[in-house]
């Protein structure tokens, strides 16, 4: 059996206070050297704060961003990376050198190596940009990492073009849970008053949290993701409220049958932990199928049909995104 341990966190990130969210990094990272980890998950945007992106001016957002390598930021996690001998991915808002800003996911490895993916569907301002490319590379221990950013796991096609390029384990940083959503039967809001009231009653907002609104949510998707592709998947998540939306957490680890190895429902800051069998990997289901696929059947899927829509627009328009297409006409 060859074992690889890897961690997820969640935690309450404040907005814009880079110095507390990097120390919450500084706390898990130790915490995770001290039981063997070898890599370790942080949220997504969780260095610079989240939701309350949406509500600046381009000039707060420039104030906020950092160039990744070479940002104050980025700098701290390979310092953490390279002192404990770890893969540690966290999210931030970059500026490029193209001075666009991203949503984008910082991995660093022990030699100093960084590995940056920029949201593929990023809504979060009209000031941020999507990224064109997916992220997958090699680590010391002899697995493929790759990297997708909250809503790009949502689009399945995101996850399998992530696996063709030989991604092994999944980094899939969120903020997610307790959302605003037009579909009737995804997620939801959750008041607030309940996560501000968690120390006297935490079986309110924990409830809230493995209901439909979180957990209940997650499982209708996100083991498919990884069964479906043969994947280790790190789901790491943001928990508490997000200026006015409460993140549900649910830190998990999922093996590549879509098996749940290790969660948390706690609405509070935690790590999960688990050991990943790289022996699974070979003839997980997932494997075996995209080894079946027929991909000269495939070309509609890299067809435009007319209705897509910016992720923007997606993610908040109210009229429907799909189209049924028009009946044949009969003979």
């Amino acid at each position: 059996m060859t074992l690889l341990r890897a961690a997820t966190v969640q935690f309450h990130h404040r907005a814009g206070d880079k110095p507390y969210n990097l120390s919450r990094i500084r706390h898990f990272t130790t915490a995770a050297a001290a039981d063997g980890m070898k890599i370790l998950a942080f949220p997504e945007m969780c260095i610079t704060g989240y939701w309350h992106v949406r509500n600046l001016d381009r000039d707060a957002i420039a104030a906020l961003a950092e160039p990744v390598p070479d940002g104050p930021s980025v700098a701290v996690l390979q310092e953490l990376a390279a002192q404990h001998g770890m893969a540690i991915g966290a999210g931030l808002v970059e500026v490029g050198g193209d001075g666009r800003f991203y949503n984008s996911y910082a991995v660093c490895l022990p030699d100093g190596t960084v590995h940056c993916h920029r949201k593929l569907h990023a809504f979060e301002s009209d000031h941020i940009a999507s990224g064109n490319r997916y992220t997958v590379f090699d680590t010391p221990w002899g697995v493929r990492l790759g990297v997708l950013i909250c809503w790009d796991n949502n689009l399945v096609e995101n996850a399998r073009a992530t696996a063709l390029l030989g991604a092994e384990v999944l980094l899939a940083p969120h903020q997610t849970g307790g959302c605003a959503s037009r579909s009737p039967h995804a997620m939801g809001l959750i008041d607030p008053d309940l996560w501000h009231r968690r120390h006297e009653d935490p079986a309110a907002i924990e409830a809230e949290f493995a209901g439909p609104k979180g957990r209940g949510w997650l499982m209708r998707w996100l083991p498919a993701r990884a069964h479906d592709n043969g994947l280790f998947l790190l789901f790491s998540n943001g928990v508490g409220e997000d200026d006015g939306e409460v993140r549900t957490g649910n830190a998990m680890v999922l093996d590549p049958y879509g098996r749940i190895l290790a969660e948390t429902g706690v609405a509070d800051d935690a790590m999960v932990v688990a050991d990943l069998d790289l022996d699974l990997l070979p003839l997980a289901t997932g494997r075996r199928w995209i080894r079946g696929r027929r991909p000269e059947l495939y070309g509609l899927l890299t067809e435009r049909q007319g209705h897509e829509l910016d992720p923007r627009q997606a993610r908040f328009s109210p009229e429907p995104v799909v189209k049924r297409p028009a009946a044949p006409s009969p003979d």
